[in-house]
């Protein structure tokens, strides 16, 4: 009815108000059901199954175990909010009847106190006397106990924004013990970073969780209590602050870093530290925290070699750029193990704001390449950021047709993509071969041709610089290629293209063609009874538009060339 009235133009505001009151009006305990149905849907980390949402229902604020009678029926569970719940039948999860009514329910003040409701109740379930038995290290089978994952998983989420006094003594309790209780570990797994044999022994302690949820209370508290543990790492070296740091908590970061023993520029076992984190996730207000330290090193390296500056690059957060940059400690030019360079990262990227910030810099090589030989060029041009090309080609120092290890070029590793506008940007520098193969020797003809780019293999006719024909060092021309990937449309490219020419295996175009079932490429070449196949009707298309890009410049290109070598004699 809700969503056939939502198109109608009725106020649906008016019918939730009316709803609600329907539910609240309830005789027995199917009010509060009703109600606590909506909190839970509407107000979840995720949306629950129905056997954990049940279970969620069934939890008693002073009771101290489960108990299966009051775990009511889905049925029961349904008709208490009146069919503003319903079951998602591909999912099996519980949903709301419509999109608007999540709205409503989100309005401050539609459901006081449903934070705190659902805290408390996964406390509550957490302190089972079920529960707490259970084994830390073995999390294989928990069909009996269904609601344990959301609870060790989320409740922090609800605890950090609201929290009833009971609770917080729940709380405490759980995070006294926390290293042996069986959420730990299920928290652990949800995090990843942790191995099935280091799950038995993560010694991830209550102030880990309190960091990583960013409960300040629980934090302060904790650290009065347990202060020697604030420099403790798991099995995996990770502390308090890196979770609290890398979570964007500030104000446990700022809890951790007033104790006088902490140590702020501690990594885990990967050589990841706080600021590491920080500047990884984008988290600017921390990273300002951390650089205010002076002992803090901004440049230090994780276990790849990739700095704080790299990981902020590499995601393209200017903020916690410029802060970087603005430390004189911070080398802008210092490549990871692989050779990538945070302009490298920026650039494959597509990052234009970070490029600038970083071009800006008399310290940075704009053309330095990775141990692939892979320049900050080559990465932008291979995945299209026209933007990022544009910059990099403004630079004098930037060579536009320098090749990687393979002997790929930008413009070919362009063309092969398909990307017209970076291709028509790499042609305005000059100095760009268009028939120049790489190690593998395709052309960038061919490489458009065996990637489907139908135009990009359909020069124009008046294009006579270019030759559609011109094999590679294995003898293989553009339209083999095709065919072997499906692409009839660039086998009827240009007359002037061979059809029957043999590659060295002594295989044609049309040979390949049968070999993977492509009937419509066969039959091209022996159309008319003869070698060439027939021109098809003309089309217009951005490859062709590039291909006439090409057209244009290639007098120009070999015009310079002539020069060059007029010069030298």
């Amino acid at each position: 009815m809700l969503q056939r009235v939502a198109t109608t133009g009725v106020d649906l505001d008016n019918v939730y108000d009316q709803t609600l009151r329907r539910i609240k009006e309830q005789k027995g305990d199917r009010s509060r059901l009703g109600m606590e149905v909506l909190m839970w849907v509407s107000h979840a980390e995720r949306p629950l199954r129905i056997n954990e949402l049940c279970h969620a229902l069934a939890v008693e604020k002073e009771a101290t175990d489960v108990d299966l009678e009051n775990v009511p029926l889905l049925d029961t569970v349904l008709g208490s909010c009146f069919g503003l719940a319903v079951v998602d039948k591909e999912t099996w999860t519980i949903r709301l009847i419509h999109y608007t009514l999540q709205e409503y329910l989100s309005r401050p003040g539609a459901l006081p106190d449903a934070h705190r409701t659902l805290g408390q109740t996964c406390l509550t379930y957490l302190s089972y006397g079920q529960v707490k038995r259970l084994p830390a290290d073995n999390i294989s089978n928990l069909r009996d106990i269904p609601f344990l994952e959301y609870s060790s998983w989320h409740w922090g989420r609800h605890a950090k924004i609201e929290l009833s006094d009971h609770a917080k003594l729940l709380a405490l309790d759980l995070l006294s013990r926390y290293d042996s209780h069986i959420a730990s570990t299920l928290l652990c797994d949800k995090i990843g970073e942790y191995s099935s044999s280091q799950l038995t022994h993560h010694l991830f302690t209550g102030l880990h969780c309190a960091s990583y949820f960013g409960i300040d209370d629980m934090v302060a508290t904790l650290i009065e209590t347990q202060g020697s543990g604030i420099n403790q790492g798991d099995c995996g070296g990770v502390t308090p602050l890196i979770l609290a740091a890398r979570e964007g908590n500030q104000g446990a970061v700022s809890l951790l870093l007033a104790q006088d023993g902490i140590n702020p520029d501690k990594p885990d076992n990967s050589g990841r530290t706080p600021l590491w984190g920080a500047c990884w996730k984008g988290h600017e207000g921390v990273v300002r925290l951390l650089l205010a330290r002076d002992d803090v090193n901004p440049d230090k390296p994780d276990g790849s070699g990739s700095t704080p500056l790299w990981g902020a690059s590499i995601k393209g957060d200017e903020g916690v750029v410029r802060l970087l940059l603005a430390r004189d400690s911070v080398n802008p030019d210092k490549p990871g193990n692989s050779g990538s360079t945070p302009l490298l990262c920026a650039s494959t990227n597509g990052h234009e704001g970070v490029v600038r910030l970083l071009l800006a810099r008399d310290d940075v090589n704009p053309d330095k390449p990775n141990i692939h030989g892979r320049t900050p060029l080559w990465g932008a041009s291979r995945n299209g950021y026209e933007g990022v090309v544009s910059l990099l080609l403004a630079r004098d120092d930037v060579n536009p047709n320098k090749p990687d290890h393979l002997g790929k070029t930008p413009f070919h590793i362009a063309s092969s993509n398909g990307y017209e506008g970076v291709a028509r940007l790499l042609l305005s520098r000059g100095a760009i071969d268009p028939e120049q193969p790489h190690n593998n020797s395709p052309t960038p003809l061919q490489g458009a041709s065996s990637n489907d780019h139908e135009e990009a293999a359909r020069p124009p006719v008046s294009r006579d610089s270019i030759t559609p024909d011109e094999p590679d060092n294995d003898h293989i021309t553009p339209p083999p290629c095709a065919p072997g990937n499906t692409h009839e449309g660039v086998v009827r490219s240009r007359d002037s293209v061979t059809p029957h020419e043999p590659d060295n295996d002594h295989i044609t175009p049309s040979q390949y063609a049968p070999g993977n079932t492509h009937e419509g490429v066969v039959r091209l070449p022996v159309a008319q009874g003869n070698d060439t196949p027939e021109e098809p009707p003309p089309k217009t298309s951005r490859m062709r538009r590039y291909w006439q890009i090409i057209a244009q410049h290639i007098p120009l290109l070999r015009r310079k060339k002539r020069n060059k070598v007029q010069e030298r004699l």
